[in-house]
């Protein structure tokens, strides 16, 4: 299973970005932006289960990219993809943090986000 602190590393060393945590009411939720235009390419946030359709109690974490449509399309058919929480579904694509995604298919995701996003 990919860890918030693996993730939060890859991004650093990778896009060399740190996190933003812009919402008090939402400590856990990390922000990732361009440098230079200021532009999301990546959200993680700890979301209730419940919420997002999941079975059980807790929060989960999530994984926000933005994807080509037709790529949303198909991955949203496998375990571990959803619509996009709280983002526009047509462009962005959530990912459960669970251990159902391979870290190099994420990895990979969160290239073509970021280049999706300058």
């Amino acid at each position: 299973m990919l860890s918030r602190t693996a993730l939060l590393e890859y991004i650093a060393s990778n896009y060399a970005v740190e996190a933003e945590y812009p919402w008090k009411k939402f400590p856990r939720y990390a922000v990732f932006r361009h440098l230079g235009s200021r532009k999301w390419f990546c959200l993680i946030a700890d979301v209730d289960k419940q919420k997002i359709g999941l079975n059980g109690d807790g929060k989960i974490d999530l994984l926000n990219l933005k994807c080509p449509p037709e790529l949303i399309d198909s991955l949203r058919q496998a375990k571990g993809f959803l619509p996009a929480y709280h983002m526009n579904k047509t462009h962005w694509l959530s990912i459960v943090l669970d251990g159902s995604v391979p870290y190099s298919e994420i990895f990979e995701l969160l290239d073509i986000s970021f280049r999706l996003t300058q």
